[in-house]
């Protein structure tokens, strides 16, 4: 009986020490629905069961009944080096109506390359009209820590995310880009209700900084708020909920440490006037994609949020109690590779990238 006890106190503690993650047997299975993609980046849902993917290599491809189209023209040329290249994408939300997307990419110029943001309108394999809307700057010879994901949220404003291109002093810098995530009126305007819009020392496109490298951004469908993950350094990837103006930290605190061990700065976690996250991975997962769901495709996973994990090859669902985080469980794990993003579609599947030289397009479908 005392022998009994013991294993049952020492499997309640394992547990405990466990924390709140969870290593089921998966409910789901990955279907793969195309592949022949270039370590694919991004993708969009138009209404005609039509899915936009980005490849990093630079071209832009269309998905229609399970077929992959050859590369849509007109796309701009990109800085394919590193973690660059043409990264994030975006449809118009009266794309039915103007055929307008959007992109995001890394561009190469006079004195390095920098993220950018172009507008043009999709039509038959083609892309036309293209306009250039927004440029970041200064520009550096690095090659990572771009950036680059795309949203519009439910007032129909167009979000796009940066990162700190390796210098990190530059996201507390309000009169540049560098680690800030920049809103946009669809056309390229400035909102009104920008924080920092009457601010002559601050960048105009601003809505807040002090991030590192923001590879993630998901509107909840139940609220309109707008979350965003991003990587840290060694340990410290970070889910943030965005607030207008807010300060997130970076470099003066992190979760993180320098690369090899060390305290990154003062080896701050808080400091008044800067955010903390909602939720923080150490060691990092180094997390790439982010959505909210909100279907019914798969039991009990309505309000869950779902991130993907470059460095586990893993899905991560993650349940909310209150705007929270409460649990944590991992998906296919070691399945399919780096999942590079994930989108629930209007059918109310989820759907994922795989970045990798031969990825593909999948759909996650109840096991």
């Amino acid at each position: 009986m005392k022998k009994y006890c013991l294993y049952l106190y020492l499997g309640c503690l394992c547990l405990i020490l466990a924390g709140c993650e969870v290593r089921s047997a998966s409910p789901v299975t990955a279907t793969k629905l195309v592949g022949g993609l270039d370590h694919p980046w991004s993708m969009a849902f138009l209404p005609n069961e039509e899915i936009l993917i980005t490849e990093r290599s630079g071209q832009l491809r269309s998905v229609q009944k399970g077929k992959l189209s050859a590369p849509i023209q007109g796309v701009p040329p990109v800085f394919a080096q590193g973690q660059g290249g043409l990264l994030g994408v975006a449809a118009h939300p009266n794309f039915s109506e103007n055929r307008l997307i959007y992109l995001a990419y890394s561009g190469a110029g006079q004195g390095g390359a920098s993220t950018e943001l172009v507008q043009a309108q999709y039509q038959e394999g083609q892309l036309n009209n293209l306009q250039k809307l927004f440029v970041s700057l200064p520009k550096f010879k690095t090659s990572h820590h771009f950036g680059g994901r795309l949203l519009f949220d439910q007032q129909g404003y167009l979000y796009l995310t940066l990162g700190d291109r390796g210098q990190q002093d530059l996201a507390q810098d309000l009169s540049n880009s560098i680690g800030g995530v920049l809103r946009f009126n669809a056309e390229g305007s400035v909102p009104e209700s920008n924080p920092f819009k009457n601010n002559p020392a601050a960048l105009p496109e601003l809505y807040t900084y002090g991030h590192r490298n923001v590879q993630g951004i998901a509107l909840n469908p139940s609220n309109g708020q707008v979350w965003t993950h991003e990587h840290g350094p060694q340990g410290g990837d970070e889910i943030n909920l965005l607030k207008a103006g807010a300060n997130y930290g970076w470099p003066v605190i992190t979760y993180g440490e320098q690369y090899g061990g060390g305290p990154i700065g003062q080896g701050k976690t808080q400091q008044a006037g800067m955010e903390q996250p909602l939720h923080y991975w150490t060691p990092s997962i180094a997390p790439s994609g982010m959505t909210f769901y909100n279907g019914d495709k798969y039991s009990g996973w309505n309000g869950s949020l779902f991130v993907g994990s470059l460095k586990f090859a893993k899905l991560v669902r993650l349940t909310l109690v209150g705007g929270k985080v409460a649990a944590e469980e991992s998906l296919l794990e070691n399945q399919i590779g780096r999942i590079r993003d994930v989108q629930q579609g209007p059918d109310g599947y989820l759907y994922l990238l795989n970045d990798e030289a031969q990825g593909g397009l999948y759909r996650l479908e109840p096991s």
